[in-house]
């Protein structure tokens, strides 16, 4: 949706995953003695007076913990997506068959995307969240005033999910991710019961939402069921690139309702993160924050997410993917920043996973355009020329590839250059248009 922590010159900027990550390593140092300024200050400045104060941090800890997050989620939402894009019929064949597979695999199939359906998506967007209550806390800081020039990230942000969507990706969540940034944004200019607010109204809405599916499910009237026509002409397995491009234009409405539905949840986990991120989640004293979430997470929401969005069918996925997933989204956050709070070694996995996080944008647009080389007609076509009985191992040997082949470009990147390809960009092009040196 779609990652970066930076804090020079008074910024600090978190993306999930449309950051420049890449200032981690020289601005630690800065990070931590702005972080352990006054906390009474601080508290005065951004958070409301009976808000804990973020507490003076072990910075590189919290940082790392923050970095491996987002290479997480990265890689999670590639997890989903993989399906979509090992789909003869992409996007259109993956919701037609969600929830119905067959076969021999079928077990292995609905227990592995089960396993990602939501889960990063809702992670993405809790780190979004984050992000905008450091950037917040960094522009207080400096003496600027909030939101100030964060519309100019949003319309950059929204800019790069469009051409995502036009050119690579259909699924793209960085558009949706935009525009939910730039209300929420404004909505942390507001007073603490304000924020309450919006916060208890979006997951209000959202939960209403969800609440009329399950209804509509439960009492429509059961029918035999119902065989998909197949696309044709098929764009995905026989189009050219431009025909793929024309296709997305021509199922707007289809491939961008997900965003729209989305967004009352994205708003609440959007300010659900700030609200965390304040009360030192990543700190050693927000143990019992963490306890919480990964009792609610893991012990709770998890099971039940596994159970029925496994056993259930594709009716269920969507109440799965909206419902239970954020919450086992909330326990991955506290899990790895548990891990990290205790172990400050980061380890070889932790540094490849850093590395993804840091390139965080560009790993994501990467990945897509990988996948979609492989799988797709105007590349070499693979998902077409797959057996149905072979598809789910094919489709794992895609991710493990495809995931081998962005961890092995963010490290080697990362050798000789601070930010990402698109981070740079992206960050060459907000400067300029908020007047920035």
């Amino acid at each position: 949706m779609p990652v970066s922590s930076s804090a020079g010159h008074g910024r600090a900027q978190i993306w999930a995953p449309t950051a420049s990550g890449a200032d981690l390593r020289h601005n630690q140092a800065m990070y931590a003695h702005r972080m352990s300024e006054s906390g009474s200050d601080r508290c005065t400045r951004i958070a409301p007076p009976h808000q804990p104060t973020v507490p003076p941090a072990h910075a590189p800890t919290r940082l790392v913990a923050l970095d491996v997050l987002r290479g997480i989620a990265i890689l999670g939402t590639l997890g989903t997506n993989i399906w979509i894009l090992t789909n003869p019929q992409g996007l259109v064949g993956y919701l037609n068959e969600l929830g119905r597979s067959t076969g021999e695999w079928m077990w292995t199939e609905r227990v592995l995307q089960q396993l990602c359906q939501g889960k990063f998506l809702g992670l993405l967007t809790i780190m979004f969240g984050i992000g905008l209550a450091i950037q917040q806390q960094s522009a207080i800081r400096a003496g600027r005033r909030w939101p100030g020039t964060y519309p100019w990230r949003a319309g950059l942000l929204f800019l790069d999910g469009l051409l995502n969507f036009l050119f690579i990706a259909e699924f793209d969540v960085l558009m949706g991710y935009a525009v939910t940034g730039l209300v929420v944004a404004f909505v942390l200019a507001t007073g603490e019961r304000t924020q309450r607010r919006w916060l208890i109204g979006a997951a209000g809405v959202h939960v209403a939402l969800l609440t009329l599916i399950a209804l509509a499910t439960a009492f429509a009237p059961q029918q035999s069921p119902v065989s998909h026509s197949l696309l044709h002409p098929n764009p995905y397995a026989d189009g050219s690139f431009w025909d793929l491009v024309v296709f997305r234009l021509d199922n707007v409405g289809l491939f961008r309702f997900e965003p729209i539905f989305v967004f009352a949840m994205s708003v609440a986990l959007f300010l659900l993160g700030t609200r965390l991120f304040r009360a030192g989640v990543f700190h050693p004293d927000g143990g019992r924050i963490r306890r919480q979430l990964m009792i609610v997470g893991f012990g709770v929401a998890a099971p039940i997410d596994l159970l029925v969005g496994t056993a259930g069918g594709g009716d269920l996925v969507i109440c799965m993917r909206y419902g239970s997933a954020p919450f086992v989204a909330f326990g991955i956050l506290a899990a790895v920043a548990e891990w990290y709070v205790r172990r400050p070694h980061v380890g070889f996995l932790g540094r490849r996973l850093t590395e993804i996080g840091r390139t965080a944008l560009s790993c994501y647009i990467l990945q897509n355009l990988v996948a979609s080389i492989l799988c797709y007609g105007w590349g070499f076509g693979l998902a077409a020329r797959v057996s149905p009985g072979d598809r789910v191992p094919f489709t794992i040997g895609v991710y493990l590839l495809v995931a081998l082949l962005i961890a092995c470009g963010a490290h080697l990147w990362l050798r000789r250059f601070e930010r990402g390809p698109v981070e740079w960009l992206w960050n060459v092009g907000y400067r300029v248009l908020a007047r920035e040196r």
